[in-house]
């Protein structure tokens, strides 16, 4: 690296990360409106956590010599619309090892609460109602996690005390796990009618935009359950609310499209629909795991070796 690039824009102080290489130059920087340095001069670029996706491009036409994008989230939707701005042999790292115990964790919570209608008991509580009976388990119903990478698998982790009766995977590519097979996206249609809980935790990208659409939502069973952890645009909100709206199906979401979910927008008030606020990676577990990340992927960095989580090089 020369004398001008070897600056690295973090989203924490660097005094607050254990372990960085000390041969670097390093620049705090969370999304304000003033840069801590010239964009040129960047060579390793973090981008800002849940600052959206305008913040997180915004220093990318300027930054001439950067040679690392790192986001610090799984998904790189809200980076990709700026990478055709940069020098060729950009790598884009994402932060996988990151979220995997927190979404996990909200995914359980989400499907938990939603099969033991636990939004029901809130709102009786608030208004002193005993709502006494019978209601679902996770006990002996069938899984389809779809979106079987690093955060699918630790929701099966996390699903296999609960005695599902069977959990089945999809990827965009088949291949042999040790828990059993994931298939493919194609296989989807012989999947959904057997499927009594269905949990999105795929990526954004052209093949999954609009993914749940109304063929989708057919083929699931009546009341059955979709778990949105993944990316608001993956499921056709028009096409769920429908769904919703009639009864038939039920719906925990993370995320939402459009998100935020404005005031006013016929989802917030739907039936059988729980919504949390894209919450997933948002816990006490994200930062010391990101700083980790930060610190393993910067030494690589520094002393020329191959990095992780390399999902795209720009050409």
């Amino acid at each position: 690296m020369t004398a001008t690039t070897h600056d690295v824009w973090l989203p924490y102080r660097a005094e607050e990360i254990d372990g960085l290489p000390e041969d670097l130059n390093y620049l705090f920087w969370d999304g304000e409106p003033d840069y801590p340095g010239d964009p040129a001069d960047c060579a390793y670029y973090v981008v800002p956590y849940l600052k959206g996706p305008e913040v997180a491009v915004r220093p990318l036409a300027s930054m001439s010599a950067v040679r690392v994008v790192q986001t610090l989230s799984a998904g790189i939707d809200h980076v990709e619309p700026g990478l055709g701005v940069l020098p060729a042999g950009v790598r884009l790292c994402n932060a996988q090892g990151v979220h995997e115990a927190s979404t996990a964790e909200l995914t359980l919570a989400l499907v938990l609460a939603s099969l033991r209608g636990l939004p029901g008991f809130v709102h009786g509580q608030d208004k002193e109602e005993w709502r006494s009976g019978f209601y679902p388990a996770l006990a002996d119903k069938s899984v389809l996690i779809v979106g079987y990478g690093s955060i699918g698998s630790a929701i099966e982790d996390r699903l296999a005390p609960f005695e599902c009766a069977r959990v089945a995977r999809v990827a965009r590519s088949a291949r042999a796990t040790a828990r059993g097979p994931v298939q493919t996206l194609d296989d989807l249609p012989a999947l959904l009618p057997e499927a009594d809980v269905v949990i999105l935790s795929t990526p954004l990208n052209p093949s999954t935009q609009g993914l749940v659409g109304a063929d989708f939502l057919t083929a699931m069973p009546d009341g059955a359950l979709l778990v949105n952890v993944a990316r608001g645009g993956v499921v056709d909100t028009k096409a769920l609310l429908s769904e919703l709206e009639s009864g038939r199906l039920r719906a925990a979401l993370d995320v939402t499209d459009p998100e935020p979910l404005p005031e006013g927008h016929p989802l917030w008030h739907a039936p059988n629909v729980l919504i949390t606020p894209h919450v997933g990676g948002s816990t006490s577990a994200f930062a010391p795991r990101a700083k980790r990340l930060l610190a393993a992927q910067l030494t690589r960095f520094a002393a020329g070796e191959p990095l992780r989580n390399v999902v795209t090089t720009t050409g």
